[in-house]
């Protein structure tokens, strides 16, 4: 009879566990392609964590969010072009990344393949340019 009761109470807990999972909750964004309204803070935020030395970065742009095709689908596309240094200093060139919003937020951000950038219109970016940590900017 305990066995019984035992199985009962299993089968009425792997239901509810189940029941919770087949919910109406949405997690799934309802437009992925909201316009990424603060997408400058986003890309700065996220590029200056990735950078050796985010501070004295040169010949900075970055272009308006436009609609991409994103494999599949199309998304809101930004590009970024920098010139940052390494560890030891050094500038390292020009280097273009891409980031892709999904619901108004950045998603992805990448080194752009050749040409994923080609021809995009780039406008100086001088808040990346005039990045400067706390302690040297005191």
């Amino acid at each position: 009879m305990s066995r019984s009761i035992a199985l009962l109470c299993l089968l009425g807990v792997l239901g509810l566990g189940l029941g919770a999972c087949s919910g109406d909750s949405k997690t799934a964004v309802d437009d992925p392609n909201i316009f990424p309204k603060d997408y400058q803070r986003e890309m700065l935020t996220t590029l200056t964590a990735q950078l050796d030395d985010p501070t004295n970065v040169r010949d900075t742009g970055i272009t308006e969010p436009a609609l991409r095709q994103a494999g599949k689908e199309q998304r809101y596309v930004v590009c970024v072009r920098y010139n940052a240094r390494n560890v030891n200093r050094h500038y390292m060139g020009v280097k273009e990344r891409v980031g892709y919003f999904y619901g108004g937020t950045l998603n992805q951000f990448v080194e752009a393949d050749q040409g994923q950038c080609a021809g995009a219109a780039y406008r100086p970016w001088p808040e990346l340019e005039k990045y400067c940590l706390a302690q040297k900017c005191a």
